[in-house]
């Protein structure tokens, strides 16, 4: 099997038992991100582990649902709303319990898939390694909202460069997204990681590089962490507009949070 996919289960299990956590009151407190709850994080996860599997299976079926949600965002519907309706019936444990089944699922198909295969997503379409790696990212980054809420501490695993290895492909990415031209070559990234290997990027510049903690960057890359709250080193004017708007995950632009709203 793909290790990510088995990242992606690991990962998957241990916001699941984080969940099991929780108090009852706990499921509908807003989380830092966008005021959702921890339904609304599960039933999201769930919504689109379940539209994986129409790419991986059923690729006719997910176009005709990527083409309506796509036109339902034109005009102006919250995908967040859309889960709402979708799962409304669903209590915490039945949506916790039906997410960790689905990703589950996922992740064990993924996991024994030709790599070379590509899948159809919402953009281009995606190699399987790069596929599975973009859920493992959605799973943690949306994990770390629940660990925000509770503010408990999280303990990092290196695993984690999966998300490092998606934040340093989409450096040209972030820009493009914007709408802006990309203002040169990726710059140097040298990090960190939890067991305390260094992980690096891109040729060393003392003119622009981005230098700390693995686990920082992969918060500044996912948007649950602005960069000034944070341990990372950025020198140069590359690094620092990228660090300042980077965006590894699909859609529109988005910005992160403001300094001092989001913090460990």
């Amino acid at each position: 099997m793909l290790q990510v996919s088995r990242d992606l289960r690991a990962e998957a299990d241990e916001l699941h038992a984080l969940l099991g956590a929780l108090e009852p009151a706990d499921w509908s407190r807003p989380t830092p991100f966008h005021e959702w709850t921890p339904w609304d994080v599960v039933a999201h996860l769930h919504f689109f582990d379940r539209i994986s599997l129409l790419a991986l299976n059923d690729p006719v079926r997910f176009a005709a649902r990527r083409d309506d949600l796509t036109a339902k965002m034109v005009a102006g519907v919250d995908l967040a709303d859309q889960t709402r309706r979708e799962y409304a019936a669903w209590d915490p444990r039945r949506i916790t319990e039906t997410w960790i089944g689905t990703c589950h699922e996922l992740a064990e198909a993924l996991g024994r898939c030709d790599p070379k295969r590509r899948l159809p997503w919402f953009g281009p379409d995606m190699g399987v390694p790069m596929f599975t790696t973009a859920r493992y990212m959605e799973t943690w980054a949306h994990g770390q909202d629940v660990y925000d809420l509770l503010r408990r501490p999280r303990t990092h695993r290196d695993r984690i460069r999966n998300i490092a290895v998606i934040g340093v492909k989409t450096f040209a990415w972030t820009f493009l997204n914007r709408g802006e031209e990309i203002p040169g070559p990726p710059p140097y990234v040298r990090l960190v990681a939890p067991s305390g290997a260094t992980w690096e990027w891109n040729e060393p510049d003392d003119r622009g590089h981005v230098r700390g903690p693995a686990v920082d960057f992969c918060q500044v890359v996912t948007q649950v962490r602005n960069v000034a709250d944070t341990a990372l080193e950025v020198h140069g004017p590359v690094a620092t507009r990228w660090m300042s708007i980077a965006q590894c995950f699909a859609g529109g632009p988005a910005d992160p949070p403001e300094p001092g709203t989001r913090t460990g």
